[in-house]
């Protein structure tokens, strides 16, 4: 049996899996639709899409190609009012405060890993209080490549000190497992994101996989797993 020791270093995505910021993207969505002259979506469609970015979100709402006239100006509207309301309603998920909290205590550092671009992201940390606790913040563009290339994780390792054999990755979608696993880190699996139909967790391959934060905690609270 594969066991896996305590890691050194926890880094997570944001979208999904650190923080439920779904009831943000989604209202920015449906204005957008609303500008429009769209009908507005169900929250619960919307969910599912929200780690894939502002193009899914476009394609859901609109049933349209990037490719396609208009398609880049109803994205940049979109992240234009999102930007503008940017944590609203985006809250950790209940029981993540308790992981990072357990993290600092136990000098187990911890950053973020997310393709969310980096004029959104440094914002958003700042507004939950995040930009002084975590070690590192690699959004979307600061690399040359974005998850599922391997380079981001590889940076926040660099960052952070600490070798990828421990590290651990944790994401709610197969491109964070992809990214992980090439980087050489144990992936965990966040089965409590936005889980899209298209990319099933069966097909992830991760190493671990957890229904919870609080499931995250007691795998990090014992001295390894199975």
């Amino acid at each position: 049996m594969t066991r896996f020791v305590r890691p050194r270093a926890v880094l997570f995505d944001l979208d999904g899996t650190l923080a439920d910021t779904a009831p943000d993207l989604a209202a920015a969505l449906n204005r957008t639709l609303e500008h429009y002259d769209r009908a507005p979506l169900d929250y619960a469609r919307i969910r599912p899409v929200v780690s894939h970015g502002g193009m899914a979100l476009i394609r859901l709402g609109f049933d349209m190609q990037p490719d396609e006239p208009g398609f880049e100006e109803r994205r940049q509207f979109l992240l234009d009012v999102y930007a503008d309301r940017l944590c609203e309603q985006t809250r950790l998920f209940d029981g993540m405060e308790a992981v990072l909290e357990h993290l600092e205590g136990a000098g187990i550092g911890w950053g973020i890993v997310t393709n969310k671009p980096a004029w959104l992201t440094d914002p958003l940390i700042v507004a939950m209080r995040l930009d002084t606790r975590a070690g590192c913040v690699v959004s979307g563009d600061t690399c040359a490549k974005r998850k599922p290339h391997p380079q981001p994780i590889l940076h926040a390792c660099a960052l952070i000190d600490s070798e990828p054999a421990e590290t651990w990755y944790i994401g709610d979608a197969g491109r964070d497992m992809q990214a992980g696993r090439a980087a050489g880190c144990t992936t965990v699996a966040a089965l409590y994101g936005y889980l899209h139909p298209d990319d099933p967790p069966a097909r992830w391959d991760a190493d671990l996989r957890i229904d919870g934060p609080g499931e995250l905690l007691d795998l990090l609270s014992g001295d390894d797993v199975a």
